[in-house]
């Protein structure tokens, strides 16, 4: 029996692979990470099929009794919210229980944010590295600090509230003349990428009102070898 890997979309409802529609509909339990907004996929794609939260709250319980009933015969599938499971999201925990288990995983392809917001960047995306969300508070600037020499690109995930803030100590640190992007509501009616400076990109954020998820990419330093 396996545990199945299944990527959502991050906003468009069709941007889901025929494989993982068939995938869902022949599991024996799918965990979600929020079954209320599963549950709107699920309908959408016409899929009945029951659920169990797997989510950052219980995944350190959940990943030993989740892997018990794999190896006891069940079919399972992970999605989370939006995008690929265990990017930023639950299914590290689990994942690195099957593996242990010798229990069979299979990771299918599918949406996530950080590669169209790379792409579009129109920076270098022969060599990044994926740095997912910064600490909120403690370790932020230690962790800012650390990047100072990184010579890839640089890819964050950010929310709306912490642009601004985001935007300010990149300047302070990377300068504000260093080349960034900035994309926003990825695959939704409102997506958005803004290009330029960090000096220029805070300029346009800073008296909007910003929504949706946010994809920061960050050009590398090229003063290092």
């Amino acid at each position: 029996m396996k545990l199945y890997i299944v990527p959502t979309p991050i906003g468009n409802l069709e941007d889901i692979t025929l494989r993982s529609i068939r995938v869902l509909k022949e599991v024996d339990l799918i965990l979600a990470e929020d079954t209320r907004k599963s549950g709107i996929l699920l309908k959408h794609l016409n899929i009945t099929k029951k659920m169990l939260a797997h989510h950052q709250h219980n995944e350190h319980k959940t990943a030993t009794i989740i892997a018990d009933r794999i190896a006891n015969g069940e079919n399972i599938a992970l999605i989370t919210d939006a995008g690929t499971p265990a990017i930023s999201d639950p299914g590290f925990l689990l994942v690195r229980e099957c593996i242990k288990r010798g229990i069979q995983i299979d990771c299918l392809p599918g949406a996530t944010a950080f590669v169209p917001a790379l792409v579009n960047s129109g920076l270098a995306s022969d060599a990044f590295c994926f740095e997912g969300f910064l600490p909120q508070k403690k370790g932020r600037q230690t962790k800012i600090k650390s990047l100072l020499t990184e010579h890839r690109t640089m890819i964050f995930y950010e929310s709306p509230h912490r642009l601004i803030k985001s935007l300010e100590q990149f300047i302070e640190y990377f300068g504000a003349e260093r080349k960034a992007s900035v994309s926003r509501e990825i695959t939704k009616m409102f997506e958005e990428t803004t290009r330029g400076s960090l000096l220029e990109i805070l300029n346009y954020y800073k008296d909007k009102k910003i929504k949706g998820e946010i994809v920061i990419v960050l050009e590398g330093n090229k003063n290092t070898n």
